[in-house]
């Protein structure tokens, strides 16, 4: 067979089009194969089946197969759904190529054009299983032999823009390299077609195409007129990749890859990185492809420390340098010759208003799509952008068959409309299961499809009739007769109906202490925070204040009879009032004694009496307070913007900061500093502190009484010490630091593969298989290459529904076990079972946590614009001289920012114990796989230290349970709270 190669030139070529990788290698073998079979490129599917035909070659059989296998399908009819429709995609990245493939097979004669000439981005995608499984059924593989080899989940942007380059050749795609797409031509007279602008000089031939449909796919910084692009940001946040060249040496192969960790929920990890080396980060991902692909995101302080921000990017070659992650590398070269580093706004997302657009001038209509950057959010380590890029153009091909069907413009683009609602939304977890399924049409990928979700009334301003009068748009600007609801005579009348029968005042002593107390109840049982003291309450001086504090009340009880209160009306916040209760709990009793027993000099007042003093002032900076921009935290009020840790000056969001006791500073969890061995020194992350049932240890004070004063006595210091079984366990891992001159080297810190190896490693050691060196359990990549075999890629393709796991470096350390000790006959189904898990599990803890991470700095911002208005407005109501009707107004309005701001509030709570939950899915994890490797191990080799750790794991396994038994619960309450 090989002797065929060379004698057969169009054999030959076939093979180097196979094996090129690089784009004009590509475009060259493939010229020549055309060549040597006498055909011209890019005539369509008549050219691919003509080429099919004519080479019978052995080689190319398997991938013939795959592609009639798709093309077979019953939605593209054979070629002929869009036999008449011409197509211009623009733009050669995985989604433009992908839709192309489409549209190719649909019928469609598509010419796609790319202003680039080579294909020079490394940095790394994952890979959702639905997209393994369709690369895989176009024939990945076959070009890329190592493509999601084993349990490989991911690939670079350049690999993947060869394969499907591939694909889009043998389809009969149109490709013109070097042209720049800059805007459209109309119809120059009636009769004639849609052209676009090109530059520098396009040939005559593609000059003159005229063509139906346009498909934008240039990405987020160039999208065609009339599209709307809103830009989302966050707090800035700043992401750094970088890519090393990969020399596939055995030491390079030994480094376990890092799929994915989040200081929102992983602190301990980031807090022995910063230990280590210095490095303060948020997140961090590290693949292994073409390249050592790292991103991650620094935080300014740790950047700006380190010299980052004040020099050139080459700087980031020290940074890194300083962690000596894999010794001293070389950097992989962009597109430039310069080193391949770049910086990005994290948090910065750009995303279209619109999907599609349809232009009519002269009788010739357009329809204008768009797929790619400006649709999703592109975040290559969470392999959203791939996958939701790859289902955008799924559905722009979708509305390009319903607009050759004859479909009206309205309907297209109401249904296009309607799959675009559900597009940011998409993840592996809520599409359909069996993605070997997925077809183009819609209705096989999305389970709660509704293609009049948005009817074609809404989208008439996508149509642009050039030749004709516009269409009114309806007005975005509410109906300014419309009376507004919340109105401060409103909130009067239900306070008056409210405290009928009820004394008019409180007087003397008394009237502070009992206002004190109140506030205090309503912040902790119903989970309505103050927003000015109990001084200014009694004294009437903040009018304001007390209104917008009232109108939180009147949004919780409008809609509840005359009656006791109780806990859970519809309207309170109860993830507001559970983050609150989880918050005290994270007091210890000593640390609560010690604070009681003395006033802090400054202050004026005892812990947990708020705002005895003035609540108009912060208490860090002593500048005044608006109302919008009081936050209240242990009974005083700050600025939401001076409200930050004191070691990393992060933001401090609720349930996620600690106040040491010693020097009253407020920290975040991850740089609290540590307590002496009598207070708690376990883990201080946010999931240990969960209430879990009723040990006293976290049991919340109640608080309903007076503060002690400094000279009264406190309870015997016996009973501060005296610890639960958790605290115990948690007590005896205490780790004391030893003196500086004594303390050894740190540690480099493991990945979360590491781990996981480590703890299949004891699983498989309780099969009866001695444990071995790491140098024993990591094979080379070249093995691995060797090892594959097409019956692999086959049994891979059966299994396509459940596809990818850990890493390559993982995976071959337990096929040598498995190996070795004969688990791979015994139990086929281990690596589906036990290596995929672990993967899968840390992957979508990942890809949640970083939403949850992007969404609260989201929040932050909106909290800042609140606030910036609220102070407007305020100062403008506080001013004299403004008439009574524009008073009302500006009242109304700064009732309306107070409700904004509180479901900012309870959407920032409920985020928050998203973040609980992730925690403890961590440690539950962890502390399951430790576990396992003592539980495996035979009762007679066990010694008594063994035996010991096991159950203090057990213990400690235990009481994670019960927490997120106590969360699962409050989540059940709140849901059916809601459906009440």
């Amino acid at each position: 067979m090989a002797s065929s190669a060379s004698t057969n030139p169009a054999h030959a070529h076939f093979e180097s089009f196979l094996q090129a990788q690089l784009c004009q290698d590509v475009l060259s073998s493939f010229q020549g194969l055309c060549g040597a079979l006498g055909l011209e490129p890019g005539g369509g599917l008549p050219q691919y089946r003509k080429l099919k035909a004519q080479l019978n070659y052995w080689s190319a059989k398997s991938l013939w197969a795959k592609l009639d296998k798709r093309a077979e399908q019953p939605v593209y009819q054979q070629g002929r759904a869009c036999a008449r429709t011409k197509c211009l995609v623009v733009g050669a990245g995985p989604c433009g190529l992908r839709a192309a493939v489409e549209l190719a097979l649909l019928g469609a004669r598509v010419v796609l054009v790319e202003k680039r000439t080579k294909f020079s981005r490394h940095n790394v995608l994952h890979l959702w299983p639905f997209t393994i499984h369709d690369l895989r059924a176009l024939g990945a593989k076959k070009f890329y032999g190592r493509f999601c080899t084993g349990t490989l989940d991911h690939i670079s942007i350049r690999q993947l823009q060869l394969l499907l380059l591939k694909v889009v050749l043998l389809l009969g795609v149109e490709i013109h390299w070097g042209v720049t797409f800059t805007g459209l031509q109309p119809p120059p007279k009636k009769g004639s077609g849609w052209r676009a602008r090109l530059q520098p000089h396009p040939p005559a031939p593609l000059a003159n195409y005229e063509f139906d449909v346009l498909i934008s796919a240039a990405g987020g910084k160039f999208v065609p007129e009339g599209f709307t692009v809103r830009e989302m940001r966050g707090k800035l946040a700043i992401g750094i990749t970088v890519n090393f060249v990969n020399r596939r040496t055995v030491e390079e192969t030994q480094v376990p890859e890092i799929s994915g960790v989040a200081r929102i929920y992983n602190q301990s990890f980031f807090q022995s990185l910063l230990k280590a080396t210095g490095i303060d980060l948020e997140n961090i991902v590290y693949y292994k492809d073409d390249t050592h692909y790292f991103v991650m995101t620094a935080k300014k302080q740790c950047l700006l420390r380190l010299g980052v921000l004040r020099q050139d990017w080459p700087e980031i070659d020290r940074l890194l340098g300083s962690a000596n992650v894999l010794g001293k590398l070389e950097f992989a070269r962009d597109a430039h010759g310069r080193p391949d580093i770049s910086a990005f706004d994290f948090t910065s997302m750009m995303r279209a208003e619109s999907s599609a657009r349809v232009q009519e001038k002269d009788g010739a209509r357009l329809l204008l799509g768009l797929v790619g950057d400006c649709l999703v959010e592109p975040f290559w380590p969470l392999g959203t952008g791939v996958a939701r890029g790859f289902l955008a153009a799924f559905d722009a091909a979708w509305m390009v068959k319903r607009w050759a069907e004859g479909a009206g413009p309205l309907e297209v683009l109401a249904e296009r409309e309607s799959l675009y609602q559900l597009l940011s939304q998409t993840s592996p977890e809520n599409m359909h299961r069996n993605v070997a399924q997925y077809e183009l049409d819609p209705a096989t990928r999305y389970p709660t499809l509704n293609l009049r979700a948005v009817t074609p009334h809404q989208v008439q301003d996508l149509y642009d009739v050039m030749a004709k009068e516009p269409g009114r748009r309806p007005s975005d600007k509410p109906d300014a007769g419309k009376p507004a609801t919340g109105t401060q005579e409103e909130l009067l009348r239900w306070c008056r109906e409210q405290t009928a029968g009820e004394p008019a005042e409180l007087r003397g002593v008394g009237a502070l202490e009992a206002t004190a107390w109140a506030l205090k109840v309503a912040e902790h049982e119903l989970g309505i925070p103050p927003v000015l003291s109990a001084k200014a309450v009694v004294a009437g001086s903040d009018p304001l204040g007390l209104i917008a504090y009232l109108s939180h009340f009147h949004s919780t009880f409008k809609n509840t009879a005359h009656g006791p209160a109780r806990q859970g009306f519809p309207g309170t916040s109860s993830a507001v009032l559970f983050l609150g209760k989880l918050q005290r709990t994270l007091q210890r009793p000593r640390a609560q004694v010690r604070w009681l027993g003395r006033a802090r000099a400054g202050w004026g007042v005892p812990r947990g009496v708020p705002g005895a003093g003035a609540g108009d002032l912060c208490a860090l900076c002593g500048e005044h307070l608006y109302i919008l921009e009081r936050l209240c935290a242990d009974g005083r009020f700050f600025h939401r913007s001076c409200f930050r840790c004191h070691t990393c000056e992060a933001t401090l969001w609720p349930g996620g900061y600690r106040q040491h006791p010693e020097d009253g500073h407020f920290y975040c969890l991850q740089h609290l500093p540590q307590e002496g061995p009598e207070e708690d020194g376990g883990d201080q992350g946010p999931g240990t502190s969960m209430p879990s049932g009723p040990s006293p240890a976290v049991t919340p004070p109640e608080g309903t009484r007076a503060a002690p004063s400094p000279g009264q006595p406190t309870q015997p210091t016996r009973r501060l010490i005296r610890l639960s079984s958790p605290e115990r366990q948690r007590l005896s891992s205490l780790q004391l630091t030893p003196e500086p001159e004594l303390e050894p080297p740190p540690k480099p810190p493991r990945s979360c593969a590491a781990l996981a190896r480590q703890a299949l490693e004891g699983s498989f050691v309780g099969w009866g298989m001695p444990v071995q060196s790491p140098q024993v359990l990591v094979a080379t990549e070249e093995e691995q290459e060797q090892s594959a075999s097409s019956s692999e890629e086959e049994e891979e393709e059966a299994a396509a529904g459940e596809t990818t796991a850990l890493g390559s470096d993982m995976e071959q350390a337990l096929v040598t076990l498995a190996k070795n000790s004969g688990t791979m006959s015994k139990y086929p189904t281990w690596q589906r079972t036990l290596l995929r898990r672990a993967r899968e599990e840390e992957m979508k803890r990942f890809c949640k946590a970083q939403a949850v991470q992007r969404r609260l700095h989201e929040i932050e911002t909106a909290l800042g614009d609140l606030e910036a208005e609220g102070m407007k407005v305020e100062l403008a109501l506080r001013s004299q001289g403004s008439p009574e009707q524009q008073n009302t107004l500006w009242m109304e309005q700064l009732l309306q920012l107070v409700q904004k701001k509180n479901s900012l509030l309870a959407e920032e709570a409920e985020l928050m114990i998203t973040v609980q939950e992730l925690n403890l899915e961590e440690k539950q994890w962890h502390l399951d796989q430790e576990l396992r490797g003592y539980l495996n191990q035979e009762g007679a080799l066990k010694t008594p230290a063994d035996r010991q750790a096991e159950e203090q794991l057990l213990k400690k396994l235990l009481d994670v349970v019960n927490q997120r038994d106590t969360l699962i619960r409050f989540q059940e309450e709140l849901r059916l709270s809601e459906l009440a």
